[in-house]
């Protein structure tokens, strides 16, 4: 018996087809009619600004298109979306942060690329921190980095970062903004008390969890389907000083997840005897002790590092950061002791240093430097970003890590895998992850060159693959899927909500076509 598909389906998938019918991102006029708007003058057709705007981070994908937004306010972008969305033949338009997306997701084929870091120096929200020191207010445009440097300058700081600080605060919003941090304060999409948003009707709207409820959850990890964030509330806490840094070593990943897991038990905001950090990553015998990951190790402790990574061909890192200040610089070392205290780690093999604070947090950032010095930053990043139910780590372990990382023998770059608790996210908000309380992130971060960037991308194919066909249930982080039925996998008992929300926020499916959720066939 043939049964009848909601309304709501309905409209989106004829919304759809009639868009890949009349070709809505190639419209030939479309040049001619942005002349005609006061926003004119913001909006860019220069070469070298078009070029910028066809690539992003992973040099894969490439869409070009029709004009840049130079916007000085977010009215600009509010008058930019009016227009598509009155138009009678809309066009599509994409946020653009600092472009660190990896398969197209911030690109608008024949559409308007809005280039959100041109309101860093214009009229648009920058960083405004509150009188009492209890959140700041952001642009959307902002680098996390400034959020820092800003933040640190009154001694708070905001406490979920990601590890890279050189990208937007709309941008990892509209993902989620994963970290060490995540297992104690969550993503960053849940230290958020409210946001402005610019939707795919033009509405300029401010939401939170008790005003605009709906667009708050939508737009929290909502991949920029349902609107353009472009201011975010977020709270402050004081910030410590210096942080005790430490990295311990393992060869049995039973030994290395059990530890991680219980590390990551102790997860109170508010328990100043709890790690502040924990992230876990892979040492390969393919792979180099000099990149961002492994770079903490000194000069006389490298030797036998490697004879250790050489023996066993994979080595588990466990990396934690506890804070101090002046305050608490007496008692950190015995704080620490006792959270270590019958760890399973590598006698010999537990590393420390100490650092600031903010020299932590913007660790990789001295990384970026010295890869842009020798030309290795700006080449293709064939990344894959998966969350790993607790129950299956071990099979991903044995048949990724031990299996196919090795006999392809090809990852050079980080290779993240570490723990999460699931209670510190809001499953009313966008993003998924798996349904087990604890889960796995794991980043295989590579570079290729541009000539056997393909050859990663089959690595990363077959390692989907063999999670299918082992019963592993991964969620993608930074998602990509080119076809409707890997999105409704992806989203699985989400999927009528996100699809209603689309309908209801971006009834013309405007924004952010680079995901091609909802317009596979451009």
């Amino acid at each position: 018996m043939a049964v009848a598909l909601p309304s709501f389906l309905t409209a989106i998938m004829i919304m759809s087809r009639l868009m890949a019918f009349i070709g809505i991102t190639r419209n030939n006029d479309m040049s001619s009619k942005l002349q005609s708007l006061v926003i004119a003058p913001k909006l860019s057709y220069d070469p070298s600004a078009i070029e910028s705007a066809s690539q992003d981070f992973g040099h894969i994908e490439k869409a070009v298109p029709q004009a840049v937004l130079l916007p000085s306010s977010p009215w600009d972008i509010a008058s930019l979306v009016n227009f598509s969305y009155s138009n009678s033949v809309p066009f599509i338009i994409a946020a653009r942060g600092n472009s660190h997306s990896v398969n197209g997701q911030a690109m608008a084929k024949n559409g308007v690329v809005i280039d959100m870091t041109s309101m860093k120096n214009g009229n648009g929200t920058g960083i405004r921190i509150a009188s009492d020191g209890s959140y700041a207010d952001v642009g959307g445009q902002q680098f996390w980095i400034d959020v820092l440097n800003a933040t640190l300058g009154l001694g708070l700081t905001p406490v979920s970062w990601t590890d890279y600080l050189y990208l937007t605060v709309g941008g990892t919003l509209s993902n989620a903004g994963i970290s060490g941090q995540t297992f104690q304060y969550g993503p960053q999409i849940s230290n958020v008390y409210e946001i402005d948003v610019i939707t795919g009707t033009a509405d300029f709207v401010t939401c939170s969890p008790n005003n605009n409820s709906d667009l708050f959850y939508a737009a929290l990890g909502g991949l920029g389907q349902f609107g353009i964030i472009t201011r975010a509330r977020i709270p402050l806490e004081p910030a410590p000083k210096r942080v005790k840094w430490v990295r311990m070593l393992y060869t049995d990943f039973s030994d290395f997840t059990r530890d991680q897991e219980l590390l990551i038990s102790k997860n109170g905001r508010n328990d100043n005897k709890a790690l502040n950090y924990l992230e876990g990553s892979l040492l390969l015998d393919q792979g180099s002790l000099d990149n961002w990951r492994s770079s903490f190790f000194q000069p006389q402790d490298q030797p036998k590092i490697i004879s250790l990574i050489t023996k066993f061909r994979i080595v588990y890192c466990l990396e934690i950061v506890k804070h101090y200040d002046g305050q608490t610089k007496t008692t950190v070392d015995k704080d620490l002791q006792q959270l270590l205290k019958g760890l399973s780690y590598l006698p010999g093999f537990m590393f420390e240093k100490d650092a600031k604070y903010e020299e932590f947090l913007n660790r990789v950032h001295s990384e970026e430097l010295k890869l842009k010095a020798k030309g290795l930053w700006d080449v293709p990043h064939p990344w894959l970003n998966l969350f790993i139910p607790k129950s299956k780590i071990s099979d991903f372990n044995d048949g990724v890590f031990k299996s196919i990382v090795l006999q392809r023998n090809i990852t050079t770059g980080p290779v993240l895998v570490y723990p999460m608790n699931r209670k510190k996210w809001d499953d009313r908000m966008s993003a998924v992850i798996p349904d087990e309380e604890i889960f796995y992130t794991v980043g295989l971060l590579q570079s290729s060159g541009f000539d056997d960037w393909r050859t990663f991308e089959d690595q990363n194919k077959e390692i989907l693959q063999f999670c299918e066909k082992a019963g592993i249930k991964v969620k993608q982080y930074l998602p990509h899927y080119t076809t409707k039925e890997g999105w409704v996998n992806h989203f699985g008992s989400k999927w009528s909500t996100f699809q209603k929300r689309k309908l209801q926020f971006d009834p013309k499916l405007l924004l952010s076509p680079g995901q091609r959720i909802f317009n596979n066939n451009e």
